[in-house]
């Protein structure tokens, strides 16, 4: 599937375009996932967001990148999601390939961490990603932390 993507900072993206990633995030991990949590934080406005859509011009696929210290001492990947209505088509690993492309770019050869969901934990190992620590509950739903290293890190 051919999806467009497109990243840009909190302050750059059109009214139109923040609705719509705002509501597709709603409707994964609010209404979907049963999860009440703010959602919207002030992270958002330091975030780099990668917005993927598909031939229709819809937003199909999100993730947003922090920069090292705003979560972690490194890089992080966070709020990955794909719209239900293109799962299973390979447009989550093209998201987290993208997303890896676009931290390097902005933060050179670090590590980057993610806070996976664990049933995603085997699309993360296969874009390079390794798990640390020991699962644990964040929002009621099972989680790892996981790390792509660099040789340069």
């Amino acid at each position: 599937m051919l999806i467009r993507w497109l990243s840009s900072t909190l302050s750059e993206l059109d009214a139109l375009t923040l609705y719509r990633m705002f509501q597709l995030r709603q409707n994964v991990f609010v209404l979907e996932q049963q999860c009440l949590y703010p959602d919207i934080d002030a992270l958002d406005e330091h975030a780099i967001h990668l917005l993927g859509f598909d031939s229709h011009q819809a937003l199909v696929a999100y993730l947003r990148i922090l920069a090292p210290g705003k979560q972690y001492k490194e890089p992080a990947i966070g709020r990955v999601l794909v719209a239900e209505t293109v799962r299973g088509k390979g447009v989550g690993r093209s998201l987290i390939d993208e997303g890896v492309r676009l931290s390097r770019q902005h933060f050179s050869d670090l590590n980057i961490r993610i806070s996976a969901q664990s049933h995603l934990e085997a699309l993360y190992k296969g874009a390079g990603f390794k798990s640390v620590g020991k699962a644990y509950l964040e929002d009621g739903i099972p989680h790892q932390e996981m790390l792509l290293q660099t040789d340069a890190a």
